[in-house]
């Protein structure tokens, strides 16, 4: 086996992944590896040390995962924003558009406090509209983004560029090439 260094190299690649022609990239290999995951974690969190981050909101799923780890080093909140109808409780919701239809995100209405602080952790960063819709409940909920943190980051499809564009700080680990 290779010599694993980065984060990168930790991250499996599954050939015609969930349809013919997608090279999925799949971070399960990260989590299970406590090297990997740990340095994915500090890697993610270095560029705010020092910052006031008052929670970490982690979008569906494997942000969840990103997010609580992060939210646990930081000793701060942790704040699941779900697909609709997954929250019990009161929520806010904000639909965004998918390559082939549309989706709605939600988050509970009291998770947030005006003046809050928020990093938003997400496993990858592709066209930008799931995490656009998380910004966007932060926002009005009164939250202010400090920034956005990703694995991987696939620059062809633009999110980077999208969220840049809204005024956000983006942090990603590595690339891929390709969809």
């Amino acid at each position: 086996m290779a010599k694993r260094t980065e984060v990168k190299d930790y991250i499996r690649t599954i050939v015609d992944f969930p349809h013919e022609g997608i090279l999925f990239r799949d971070v399960t290999t990260l989590f299970a590896d406590p090297r990997g995951f740990r340095m994915a974690i500090d890697q993610m969190l270095h560029p705010y040390a020092g910052e006031r981050i008052d929670k970490v909101i982690g979008l569906e799923a494997r942000g969840f995962i990103l997010g609580g780890a992060i939210a646990h080093q930081l000793s701060v909140g942790f704040v699941p924003v779900r697909k609709k109808g997954k929250l019990p409780g009161t929520t806010i919701s904000e639909e965004y558009q998918l390559e082939y239809g549309e989706a709605i995100v939600e988050i509970h209405d009291d998770a947030i406090q005006p003046g809050e602080k928020i990093l938003l952790v997400d496993d990858l960063l592709a066209t930008g509209g799931t995490a656009e819709a998380g910004i966007k409940l932060v926002e009005r909920l009164g939250g202010e983004i400090m920034g956005c943190v990703f694995i991987i980051d696939l620059p062809d499809l633009g999110g980077r560029k999208r969220l840049e564009e809204m005024g956000m700080d983006v942090t990603v680990l590595c690339e891929f090439e390709g969809l």
